[in-house]
């Protein structure tokens, strides 16, 4: 297929038309079951009646204004994520590459203002995922985002997930932060054990440290709790998140206590389209859903249903499923088959699913799902895996 679009995706053939909650609809009328929800972006689903109404009536009033002046509705959001979390401040941008750029950028000016301009190195853990920009896949530290785009930009440590030993040993006098996302997502949902994160929470306290959650793909209501870190009763000194709190509209944040964010005087730090009208008129529609009494309650609860269904599928299919990971509805299967193979079966059968590291499939779809809607992928799943199946028998035959 000829496309005057750069060859940086390996796209499917699925083109869109329309989408309802969790179902998307192509041009030729087929309906496809969303697991994927624009890799967690997606958190109302499609064309949610509360997010389309605010979005329409901002759009007939003012769409952008910059920063350069008031905008009422970012002031009314921020204010919002402030009663509800840590945070004393919020810086609002329009991606979590842009989220975790900004959140690096705090690290390094908090120890600078404070004469310690040495200390500028941040640490993170194998495996992880902080964005395709040039600081943040050096962040992230994994070699196939870094490879055809020179020198790796300095100040980043990697060390083994889940290793304190080797995270001890990184600590230095150079050292200004530690970076972790609570689950990695793209890493393959390997969640960070309660225990280990209070861990690095007494490791930052006790060497002068600040700890940078990256809630990117875990927040705004994703594992059942507002943000994945309030399970372990721990809190960051900053904290970047995107993707859910836009619902599908591009919108990024960062979030931090005052002594970080204070560090950001004027000119330090900027953003053209940030929190503008459109986008914070969108994140506070999100708000008003996520936040209604109940609605996180009812996200565990199906996260359960779908867990438990999950482990049956992986009992069902041992040759094809390994184990259930995640946490919440960030959850998905690590696969004993090429993940790839996994993936492209279940659009066969009418779900979409998104691959991640370590042979996982993530099963991600938008907080409104239905019990119904549940076992309808865990019925394509199986479809999937039986078809699969089928297929080892008979290349063993062949």
């Amino acid at each position: 297929m000829i496309t005057p679009l750069m060859p940086n995706y390996a796209r499917t053939e699925l083109a869109f038309e329309r989408g309802e909650g969790c179902w998307l609809v192509t041009a030729d009328g087929r309906r496809v079951l969303d697991f994927g929800a624009g890799i967690a972006v997606n958190s109302l689903g499609h064309s949610h009646p509360h997010l389309v109404e605010a979005l329409v009536q901002q759009a007939q009033k003012v769409w952008h204004v910059s920063n350069l002046h008031n905008v009422p509705e970012a002031e009314r959001l921020a204010k919002r994520l402030i009663e509800a979390t840590f945070a004393d401040s919020v810086l609002f941008c329009n991606s979590g590459a842009e989220a975790n750029e900004g959140a690096i950028k705090m690290a390094r000016k908090y120890h600078a203002v404070r004469g310690e301009e040495n200390r500028y190195r941040i640490i993170t853990f194998e495996g992880a995922f902080h964005g395709r920009t040039l600081a943040t896949i050096a962040a992230g530290g994994q070699k196939k985002y870094l490879e055809g785009f020179g020198p790796k930009v300095e100040g980043f440590d990697q060390v083994p997930f889940g290793d304190r030993k080797a995270l001890e040993a990184m600590i230095g006098p150079d050292t200004a932060a530690l970076m972790i996302e609570p689950i990695q997502g793209e890493g393959g949902l390997r969640e960070v054990p309660t225990e280990e994160l209070r861990y690095l929470r007494e490791l930052c306290d006790a060497n002068g440290l600040l700890l940078i959650f990256d809630e990117v793909q875990t927040g705004v209501g994703r594992t059942g709790k507002l943000f994945a870190h309030e399970w372990a009763g721990v809190t960051p000194d900053i904290m970047a998140i995107a993707k859910g709190i836009g619902g599908g509209f591009p919108m990024g944040a960062v979030l931090a206590v005052e002594k970080c964010a204070a560090v950001f005087t004027p000119g330090t730090h900027g953003t053209t389209f940030g929190g503008n009208p459109l986008a914070a008129a969108v994140g506070n529609a999100v708000l008003d859903v996520i936040l209604e009494p109940g609605f996180l309650e009812e996200v565990q609860r199906k996260a359960l249903l779908f867990k438990q269904k999950l482990a049956g599928l992986v009992d069902q299919h041992p040759k094809v499923f390994e184990g259930v990971r995640g946490a919440g509805l960030l959850t998905g299967l690590k696969c004993v088959v090429p993940n790839g193979d996994v993936t492209a079966e279940a659009r066969r059968a009418g779900l979409l699913v998104v691959p991640a590291g370590d042979n996982v499939i993530r099963l991600i779809p938008p907080l409104v799902v239905s019990d119904a809607e549940i076992d309808l992928a865990v019925g394509m799943l199986d479809k999937a895996a039986t078809s699969l199946e089928a297929q080892m028998v008979k290349g063993a035959a062949e």
